[in-house]
């Protein structure tokens, strides 16, 4: 599945290291873009390979091709909107195979190209790639936990992960330096000019509202229609503070998530009881705590386990309902560790049922590179604390907030200790002032990256305009009918939604779960979560 990022322990970076555009007269080529059928199974769409610079500060020497999809315009053509799912490290030539790309195709009322794109050091992209196999690289991880939640777990998965960030920054792969999210940018401006459009139109989610965010600042004279869904804030994911944010941000959404469990009543949320959903989850994670579960068909469920599981959940309320949705596998859990035996396979087949979907992150071809897409991105752009000792002080800080402190801090920040920054990173300054508005779209009760993020980058945007979905649930397109409505008339001719609007919330999930956007093609089973080995 999928992922994202970078961070640095409550210290400000001394030096603000902003390379911005290629000097004039040094202009990278524009490279040539020759469109052929994507294959049998993606009728109609059509992929193409870019040749783009390696280094910026050299734009006339070697190359790196990156991997595109497209599904090309049906109706008299306005331009090209790009998209990216996020992560770092997750493929935006999946997202528009997948489905999305038809979708926002229609959406658009066929008048763009709808592009998704592989990032450098991603997927199909000249990709970096750390590991001889899939397997090689599992074996490499196998007994960590998802994240150290005991003290004696800390100095193993430190090791590891350092040990792990040495031998791929030692591999002398020449991607390597060559990944910050300042060269993404750069990157989608050559590709902006490749398509034949004045000003860039782009869609990002999560991740790819950093994307978005840096693009904005490095060029903000060539914005034509700029949406950002899922919004990281720039200032603290640059300076590797993300952890502020994240602490809170999945309890808040995992409040609502028990709440409206109690609401829909135990036959539609098994979690929930006469003691209620919050009280059964406690339960739940104090005999994890203690000891482990062990289900029918052999999976452990150990308290690491349970954490993710809680905050897969975060990413889709679509999948918290019904006999084997999120609500249904925690109800289950509940029963099994207070010694129902049947209960233990309704909470396998909950499990399996739920990673079916979410398992089509990427697609299933050769080498996974998520894992080193994530940190060759995430650590080329901030800078983290280099000792076990401060990652601990950090962790705490983490646990503070709530159960997923833990799990964000050391998945999104561990190999960075040894990682070093790339040069050429942009970290600053993010206030600035687009040709166009910039479209900021944020939820009440996003888990993933939290309603504060969309906040603040609607306030460094001089011209920006916030729009709101108050329910739940990481990105609101697709989701919420108000707010993929404002956004494809954003895309499509620069209308804004009046400003302060609030779109409202779906109907409780555990009753209802509408998906104007086929789960299985919507950016929200694809983004946002930590690259942890093996899931």
């Amino acid at each position: 599945m999928v992922a994202p990022r970078t961070f640095s322990a409550l210290v400000l970076l001394v030096a603000l290291l902003s390379a911005g555009p290629a000097a004039a007269g040094s202009s990278p080529p524009v490279p040539t873009l020759n469109w052929a059928p994507c294959g049998d199974d993606a009728p109609g769409a059509e992929c193409a390979v870019a040749a783009v610079p390696l280094d910026y500060d050299t734009p006339a020497g070697e190359t790196i091709d990156l991997a595109l999809a497209r599904i090309p315009a049906s109706a008299p053509k306005i331009g090209t909107v790009f998209v990216n799912p996020g992560g770092p490290g997750v493929s935006g030539v999946d997202l528009v195979l997948l489905g999305f790309g038809d979708v926002l195709a229609g959406l658009l009322q066929g008048r763009f190209d709808v592009v998704g794109f592989d990032p450098r050091g991603v997927a199909r992209s000249e990709g970096l790639q750390c590991f001889a196999t899939n397997e090689d690289q599992a074996a490499f991880f196998a007994g960590l936990p998802v994240f150290p939640f005991e003290t004696e777990q800390e100095q193993q998965f430190f090791d590891t992960y350092n040990a792990f960030a040495r031998s791929c920054v030692g591999s002398g792969q020449r991607i390597i330096a060559h990944m910050s999210t300042a060269d993404v940018a750069r990157d989608l401006d050559v590709l902006r000019q490749a398509v034949g459009d004045k000003k860039l139109t782009y869609l990002g989610f999560s991740y790819g509202s950093y994307i978005g965010s840096t693009y904005a600042n490095l060029f903000p004279g060539k914005v034509r229609a700029l949406v950002i869904d899922g919004v990281l804030d720039p200032v603290l994911w640059s300076n590797g503070r993300e952890i502020q944010t994240e602490r809170f941000s999945t309890q808040q959404e995992f409040d609502e998530f028990l709440r409206l469990c109690d609401e829909a009543g135990p036959d539609r949320c098994p979690l929930t009881s006469d003691e209620g959903a919050a009280a059964r989850w406690d339960g739940l994670v104090d005999v994890v705590r203690a000891s482990p579960l062990v289900l029918p068909d052999g999976s452990v469920i150990t308290y690491d386990v349970l954490v993710l599981q809680a905050v897969l959940a975060m990413t889709a309320p679509e999948l918290w309902g019904g006999p084997e949705g999120f609500g249904a596998l925690f109800g289950a859990l509940a029963d099994f560790a207070l010694g129902d035996g049947l209960a233990g396979g309704r909470a396998a087949r909950a499990r399996s049922a739920i990673a079916s979907v979410l398992d089509r992150s990427l697609a299933d071809e050769g080498y996974n590179n998520l894992l080193e897409g994530f940190y060759g991105s995430h650590c080329s752009d901030a800078e983290f604390p280099l000792t076990l000792a401060a990652f601990r002080t950090m962790a705490d800080f983490g646990e503070a907030g709530s159960i997923f402190g833990r799990l964000w801090w050391w998945n999104d920040a561990a190999p960075c200790a040894v990682w070093p920054t790339a040069s050429d990173r942009y970290a600053g300054p993010w206030k600035t002032d687009t040709s166009s508005p910039v479209l900021v779209v944020g939820n009440f009760f996003d888990g993933i990256t939290g309603y504060d993020g969309a906040v603040a980058v609607s306030r460094l945007l001089e011209n920006s305009r916030l729009l709101s979905y108050a329910g739940w649930g990481h990105t609101a397109f697709g989701r919420s009918a108000c707010v993929t409505d404002h956004v494809a008339r954003y895309l499509r001719d620069g209308t804004l939604p009046p400003a302060g609007t609030v779109c409202p919330a779906n109907p409780n999930p555990f009753v209802v779960a509408p998906s104007l956007v086929p789960l299985a093609a919507s950016p929200a089973v694809l983004i946002g979560l930590p690259a942890l080995p093996g899931r």
